[in-house]
């Protein structure tokens, strides 16, 4: 859901020509980067955006609740946009595939959007690499079964959080490597140096082929509060990021 992710970072952003198909069209999108680098914030970010749209509930899958609000926003504030927000906890892999396994038989209105956080979790729990494409399939399964649910021209978007491994640890880099290929939109995290009080990082965000590649800074305030100004070069390469994310990203 690069189109979302892209709202975020650029406040007041039109939609896509296009309207409701360009929700359809929009591919699954992988946010990507090192521990602290904003991860969860921006996902959540992402489900406020949602929710704020008019296109239905947002679900959101982490192993545990969050123990704040990531971000201390007017949007983080509103009842409205919470309430639309339906949080599940599945603590490990096997009771993360049980509930998309049975996400057909959920009752009340399909999600707009559906998000992962912490997917590396999920995967350290040895999953071998035929494991992993399941359980990306499934995903990706689950995201298309909403869709239908929701109606032609809308669908539901599919956002998933993963750590990427620190640097010289090569050992997740063929999981990565797979997980790509189900996900070809990516978002990559990577930590800069902060200001006085500030956490800092840069955000690149490749949509799939659907648009121009687009990179921007973004600073997190102590009191959570997130500032988004455009990266001056608004280029992106990569492999850089992809080397450098290993050793900062989010």
């Amino acid at each position: 859901m690069a189109e979302t992710l892209r709202r975020v970072l650029e406040p007041g952003r039109a939609a896509e020509p296009g309207g409701e198909n360009a929700a359809e069209a929009d591919p699954p999108l992988l946010l990507l980067g090192g521990p602290g680098c904003g991860k969860t914030a921006l996902l959540f970010a992402a489900a406020l955006e949602a929710a704020g749209d008019g296109r239905g509930p947002v679900l959101f899958l982490t192993r545990r609740p969050l123990q704040s609000l990531p971000n201390r926003t007017q949007a983080a504030l509103d009842p409205l946009r919470l309430q639309k927000i339906r949080f599940q906890y599945p603590p490990t892999t096997g009771e993360l595939l049980r509930f998309l396994c049975s996400a057909h038989e959920a009752q009340g209105p399909a999600p707009a959007l559906l998000l992962l956080d912490g997917l590396e979790e999920y995967l350290a729990e040895d999953l071998g690499p035929q494991e992993a494409a399941y359980l990306a399939a499934l995903l990706l399964d689950t995201a298309a079964h909403f869709s239908h649910q929701v109606g032609p021209g809308r669908g539901c978007g599919l956002i998933v959080a993963l750590q990427t491994p620190e640097e010289g640890d090569d050992g997740d880099a063929p999981q990565l490597s797979l997980l790509q290929r189900y996900f070809p939109a990516q978002c990559w995290l990577q930590l800069n140096a902060p200001g006085p009080g500030q956490r800092c990082l840069r955000a690149c965000l490749e949509p799939g082929g659907l648009g121009p590649r687009a990179e921007w800074w973004v600073a997190f305030q102590p009191d959570g509060a997130m500032t988004v100004t455009p990266w001056p070069t608004q280029t992106c390469d990569s492999t850089s990021n992809k080397g450098a994310s290993s050793g900062g990203q989010p």
